[in-house]
């Protein structure tokens, strides 16, 4: 389509599983959907809300052109029939960021974003050995009070990276590390509930912990499991709490057995779809950058194996997410 070619190479950060170039725009879904999870902060390159005739962002040292814009994932996802999306910043930056692009989409009069900001588990431990993780968490509630900011997260547990913090090149030892994770979790959880907003978790090889901090400190009224990693018991467990479990394209892999029987047993009303672009990008594509259109395979992907109609399961999503996040209308 004119202004979006999903071919246009994507963001070359050095090391990222992003490099190459984007996927083709799929058919169109028969009904709309949600990605409930996204970072166009990273898909752009950016820390300014960018379209068609702003300037570019200022590139990393060895990229050799600009990132697509925020215009780009706008029109493949609607190509897409994905309409409404999340923006989530999960670092100081980005957070700032995401509140900022959200007011300026609503300002230009378009409706099909709303955004949410947290401190990434593995941000934690590094803001709190450098001794500024509670100044942070307090200009996170403040990002989140902001209009048509709807989600406190991505937080949590990652117990995958926990061996990576340092700070000024001095690792933060594991045990610190994962204090200052679960201290950070339980804050946004606290945040979540006191603006009576949604509480999206990331939980890496951390289910237990993730599910013992949520039952001491008390969960949301609305809880999601953003890219839900488990299997079908930790299903049944989120379903009998009411927690809401969010698929993103890495349940189309082939080696994702375990977590197609999982989107198997989530009662229809805690169902949520995503992509957390640009990472995880839907089979056959996987290893390429994807954007919020690419909702539209994993939801395809969702239906069959559920065995439900497609279009039903797309209207039941966006019941779901405006259930969780509140309507998108201006």
């Amino acid at each position: 389509m004119a202004g979006a070619d999903p071919k246009r190479s994507g963001p070359k950060r050095s090391g990222s599983r992003a490099a190459g170039e984007y996927p083709p725009v799929p058919e169109p879904l028969p009904h709309p959907v949600v990605d409930t999870h996204t970072h166009l902060d990273i898909c752009t390159g950016a820390r300014g809300p960018l379209r068609s005739g702003e300037p570019k962002p200022q590139l990393e040292p060895g990229d050799d052109e600009a990132f697509p814009d925020v215009s780009f994932f706008h029109e493949t996802a609607l190509a897409a029939g994905v309409t409404r999306i999340v923006q989530i910043g999960c670092e100081m930056g980005a957070a700032r960021w995401t509140a900022d692009l959200v007011a300026a989409e609503a300002a230009a009069g378009r409706d099909w974003m709303l955004g949410g900001a947290a401190i990434h588990p593995n941000e934690a431990p590094r803001l709190g050995a450098a001794g500024v993780l509670d100044e942070s968490l307090a200009e996170i509630e403040e990002l989140c009070r902001r209009d048509r900011m709807r989600v406190v997260g991505e937080t949590g547990l990652d117990w995958f990276r926990i061996e990576q913090a340092e700070v000024n090149g001095v690792p933060v030892p594991e045990e610190n590390a994962r204090r200052f994770q679960e201290e950070s979790f339980r804050a946004h959880i606290e945040i979540a509930k006191r603006l009576d907003l949604a509480l999206e978790i990331h939980d890496r090889e951390a289910h237990d912990d993730v599910l013992r901090v949520l039952r001491e400190v008390g969960a949301p009224e609305r809880t999601v499991f953003h890219c839900f990693s488990g299997d079908a018991a930790m299903a049944e467990i989120c379903a009998s709490r009411g927690y809401f479990m969010s698929f993103a394209g890495n349940v189309t892999f082939k080696n994702a057995t375990g977590l197609r029987e999982a989107a198997q047993r989530v009662p229809r009303e805690l169902l949520l779809t995503e992509t957390d672009a640009p990472f995880l990008t839907p089979h056959p594509h996987r290893g390429r950058p994807g954007g919020p259109y690419l909702t539209a395979v994993t939801a395809r992907l969702l239906a069959e194996v559920r065995g439900e109609d497609l279009a039903q399961l797309c209207e039941t999503v966006v019941a779901n997410a405006e259930n969780v996040f509140g309507r998108w209308e201006l």
